[in-house]
């Protein structure tokens, strides 16, 4: 999966069905006006356990929601419109902003997505390919 608009290549997502937003980690967020509208300013670490190819990112504010966590938790969240190229298709998400350190994934893709022309199939993963082993294994610092 890439996030084309920000010139990400490569992103580890999770699909969850159970999710209505799809969510990203993002950090350092910074709140920002520019021509009269709110913006946010947040960095994003496609790659787990690695700064490598850390990607400073701005956009217009789309909405602000309370999003309950899986355990429970609600909490406000920025949401931002950014474009998702899964499987060659790309098409536009609201993108939740979120701490994800902990998570196994940088990425939760929600059925508001997947309600765009995707179907899940749970038998499989990765169905729409990795990236090479050599380039994984780059951005794990080894």
């Amino acid at each position: 999966m890439s996030l084309p608009g920000l010139e990400v290549r490569w992103i580890k997502a999770k699909l969850d069905t159970g999710a209505r937003t799809s969510a990203i980690h993002a950090f350092d967020l910074e709140e920002f006006e520019k021509n009269g509208d709110e913006w946010v300013r947040f960095s994003i670490h496609p790659w787990q356990r690695s700064a490598v190819e850390s990607t400073i990112v701005e956009l217009p504010v789309h909405d602000r929601r309370v999003v309950r966590s899986s355990n429970g938790d609600a909490q406000e969240r920025m949401v931002v419109l950014m474009d998702i190229t899964i499987v060659g298709t790309t098409v536009t998400a609201e993108v939740s902003l979120s701490r994800r350190d902990e998570m196994g994934f940088r990425m939760l893709i929600g059925r508001e997505v997947l309600r765009q022309g995707f179907l899940v199939d749970v038998g499989h993963s990765y169905l729409g390919g990795r990236p090479k082993r050599v380039v994984r294994r780059k951005n794990r610092g080894r």
